[in-house]
């Protein structure tokens, strides 16, 4: 006796992609705002002395953090962007937080690894509706 099984999804229509095209620009602007925050303390914005010029690595995390959120913030080569943004934050954890303890919650390294899996997304995804990307995407075609 054979028994076939069917299964039904839900399409998304036209309405649900544009809203996620929407929600993933906005997380996208609101992440790469709090990067550049973070890229600005390490220049000296904020409560923290800036990092010394040209030190490795927190001078130059420190530019690639400062560089690499305003691109992703306007949506401007977003996916190579967010690769590099991934592995820098990659980075961190793995060399600046975990040989503190091994688990983020006791090594202070829930943001980088955070910030390492966001960027990864929108490496994979792409900006979202509203981008330069996307118009530049669009120009061409």
């Amino acid at each position: 006796m054979t028994q076939t099984v069917t299964t039904t999804s839900i399409e998304a229509g036209p309405t649900t992609a544009k809203w996620q095209g929407i929600a993933l620009s906005v997380v996208r602007v609101v992440v790469s705002f709090l990067f550049l925050c973070h890229g600005l303390q390490k220049m000296g914005f904020f409560d923290k002395p800036a990092a010394p010029f040209g030190t490795w690595p927190g001078w130059y995390a420190g530019v690639i953090e400062l560089v690499g959120s305003a691109l992703i913030l306007v949506g401007l080569f977003t996916r190579p962007v967010a690769v590099l943004l991934s592995g820098t934050m990659a980075y961190a954890y793995f060399v600046v937080h975990q040989p503190d303890a091994l688990l983020p919650l006791q090594n202070k390294g829930e943001t980088a690894a955070l910030y390492s899996w966001v960027f990864l997304l929108f490496a994979v995804v792409g900006p979202g509706t509203y981008a330069l990307d996307t118009l530049r995407r669009r120009r061409k075609s």
